[in-house]
């Protein structure tokens, strides 16, 4: 796993995927979109030589061809590819847009897929690689009031169960980390007292860190499990069982 490309990189989870994997020593082309100082703080970790920011729109074709050829010609190979671009919507169904609709199922589905199809091709040439999707325990369960999010996180299951078949055979393994709820950026609408209640109905009586997710995709990105694929890892304290 010397060569790693993420997704979302300036979000909690990216960012700390990123950081886990330049503290390993990784290689890491970090793709970000809007937040460019979260992206850079990233830096701090590793030297110049060992990152690469790139600046990609996971909802255009375009941009996310052109980020995966540039990380490639840096680096020479990809080994691992971290999908952890996302956006979230919470309301009830009869009030999601339609340009709602579209912004989650062209980040969450498309831009996932379109990574996805990327990095197999990448990986089948050569017979070996990782690839790691972030959904969401309310992909595997649903959400009230977060119905059309949890259908594009119930798709990201989706496609990496089916493509864990179809690239199997070729030495790429593709697996799913489903978190719960973590303290990121994507969940500050959330109050104090909204927490602690989730906090106090998980098993594990805390919220989620971004590093739980990080020490997760270190797992299924190394030789530990390279036997492993096709699986759905659950990382949610005991909330979804």
């Amino acid at each position: 796993m010397k060569n790693i490309f993420i997704t979302g990189a300036s979000g909690g989870i990216g960012k700390a995927c990123c950081k886990a994997f330049l503290q390993k020593g990784c290689n890491v082309a970090a793709i970000y979109f809007k937040n460019e100082e979260s992206a850079r703080e990233l830096t701090e970790y590793a030297d110049n030589s060992k990152i690469l920011l790139i600046k990609s729109d996971i909802a255009s074709a375009d941009d996310v061809k052109n980020a995966f050829e540039e990380a490639v010609q840096a680096f020479g190979t990809i080994d691992t590819v971290i999908n952890c671009a996302g956006v979230s919507f919470g309301g009830l169904i009869q009030d999601t847009t339609e340009d709602t609709l579209s912004r989650l199922t062209d980040i969450n589905i498309k831009g996932t897929f379109r990574v996805c199809a990327l990095a197999s091709k990448h990986m089948v040439q050569n017979r070996k690689g990782s690839i790691i999707n972030i959904s969401s325990m309310w992909g595997e369960v649903g959400a009230s009031c977060e119905v059309a999010y949890s259908m594009t996180k119930a798709a990201v299951i989706g496609l990496t169960k089916a493509l864990a078949k179809e690239v199997g055979p070729s030495g790429v393994r593709v697996n799913c980390i489903s978190p719960g709820l973590i303290d990121t950026p994507m969940n500050s609408c959330y109050t104090k007292e909204d927490l602690d209640a989730i906090a106090e109905e998980t098993p594990l009586c805390r919220i989620g860190e971004g590093e739980d997710i990080a020490k997760a995709a270190l797992f299924l990105a190394g030789d530990e499990s390279d036997f492993i694929t096709g699986q759905i890892l659950g990382v949610n304290g005991g909330y979804v069982i």
